[in-house]
């Protein structure tokens, strides 16, 4: 398997997957012309990370891609507890996250893209803050107890992972989300997660925390 990614991006959710499922694959680092690159809109038209290449199958779209992985290798027990309604209790979090939280950042990020007056960036920006804070809230309250969002390690838990390494780059409130700093701490000593931000960024960053 070959994933395409990019330092920083969502894509860490799928580098980390592969990591804990221990079966071969390569990387292919891609900055921000490559995903635009004639090469890499043949493979994916959209323009975006991650893409996977398992063969002669071309997958893109970080929730796609994450159920494929954790479909195609039930024994690494990341998609439940191989009954019907476990792998819902995943794909349900993997929905929200994909879904709802991770489009909640896109206006802090690129706020322009959101309002075409640059007056209104920071409105804008501190607006998708107030919304990010609030699902971060309900999810805190999901993690009271549990160490895994769908009880269970699964593909939602790298992924729910991201969404909070950009609340800290982005200086979101994370005051009070207890759970969710536990669960930070506890998936940035894990093996495979530090395993793929060294290979993608070159060292872990040891002091980061959720809630300082």
């Amino acid at each position: 398997m070959k994933l395409y990614y990019f330092p920083g991006a969502c894509s860490l959710a799928t580098h980390v997957v592969l990591e804990w499922l221990g079966a071969p694959y390569e990387t292919v680092k891609l900055d921000r012309d490559g995903t635009k690159s004639p090469e890499f809109l043949k493979l994916n038209p959209n323009g975006a990370v991650p893409l996977l290449v398992d063969g002669d199958f071309v997958l893109s779209q970080n929730a796609a891609i994450l159920t494929y992985l954790a479909a195609s290798h039930p024994n690494a027990g990341l998609f439940g507890d191989g009954t019907t309604r476990g792998r819902a209790e995943v794909m349900k979090w993997l929905s929200l996250l994909n879904s709802d939280v991770h489009p909640a950042f896109k206006p802090i990020f690129a706020p322009n893209r959101y309002h075409p007056d640059a007056s209104q960036s920071k409105v804008v920006a501190d607006t998708a803050r107030r919304n990010v804070r609030e699902y971060l809230e309900r999810i805190n309250g999901r993690m009271k107890g549990r160490e895994w969002i769908a009880d269970q390690r699964s593909v939602a838990d790298p992924y729910l992972f991201v969404m909070l390494r950009w609340t800290v780059k982005l200086h979101i409130d994370a005051k009070g989300l207890d759970n969710l700093a536990s669960f930070f701490a506890r998936m940035l000593a894990d093996p495979g997660v530090r395993a793929s931000i060294v290979a993608e960024e070159g060292s872990v960053d040891a002091n980061a925390r959720l809630v300082a």
